[in-house]
């Protein structure tokens, strides 16, 4: 079941016109480079059936359908109806055949599945909106496979303080800005409070051992402004 008055839901629906460009932009075309190493480290081979979670609109699904094939399918899961939209009718950035995709309306911490269901999952951006971390982990544990690995990938505050500093000031200075001249200031400007109550490299974890996951590791990239949580369950 989907929580109709989320803010964070509220955010994704009114900015999913200008989501893409935004990323792109503000990026400098970087997030490509971090999703397509999400992909790789969630071991995702062909045939796979993989799942993608906090969608959007549809970057890291369509990269797990192209790296599945056409003998794999792909699942993009969102709770935002303007993004699954959006996801629904892009082009397919390929020459080659890709994995179909099915487009799912749903809350992460309610995921629509069976257990033990998928072969290897993404989540881009989205465990830092969650408002329950410890039950999306859990959540996602119940749904992959035995020996099945996760890759999330999230902005992360850096160690260094020079760093962070610098963080704090791109986010304030060059990236609200922006977004402001889409007319999505206040939308964008959620970004550097979220930060601040999201848990660091070892706290993601520790919880995501805690949620039952056999193998967990927490990659920093970009200097330590991003991350990606690298996650196994047991076989």
């Amino acid at each position: 079941m989907i929580n109709e008055h989320n803010p964070v839901q509220d955010i994704f629906n009114r900015i999913a016109p200008v989501y893409d460009q935004l990323n792109d932009g503000l990026s400098l075309g970087q997030h490509w480079i971090w999703k397509k190493m999400a992909v790789g480290w969630s071991s995702c081979q062909p045939g796979d059936t993989a799942l993608d979670l906090c969608c959007g609109s549809g970057d890291l699904a369509l990269l797990l359908a192209q790296q599945v094939g056409q003998s794999g399918q792909v699942f993009g899961v969102d709770f935002s109806h303007c993004q699954l939209e959006i996801a629904k009718h892009r082009p397919r950035p390929f020459t080659i055949p890709t994995a179909a995709i099915t487009w799912v309306e749903a809350d992460v911490l309610a995921l629509p599945f069976d257990d033990n269901q998928f072969d290897c999952a993404t989540m881009g951006y989205g465990l830092r909106n969650v408002t329950d971390i410890p039950r999306s982990l859990q959540e996602l544990h119940r749904v992959l496979k035995p020996g099945a690995t996760a890759a999330i990938l999230d902005f992360h505050r850096p160690g260094s303080l020079l760093l962070r500093t610098f963080q704090q000031w791109y986010l304030d200075q060059i990236v609200v800005p922006a977004a402001e001249r889409w007319g999505f200031k206040e939308e964008y400007a959620y970004i550097n409070p979220s930060l601040e109550k999201f848990p660091r490299g070892n706290e993601q974890v520790r919880l995501a051992q805690e949620a039952g996951f056999f193998q967990a590791t927490h990659y920093p990239i970009a200097n330590g402004m991003m991350g990606v949580l690298v996650i196994m369950k047991s076989d």
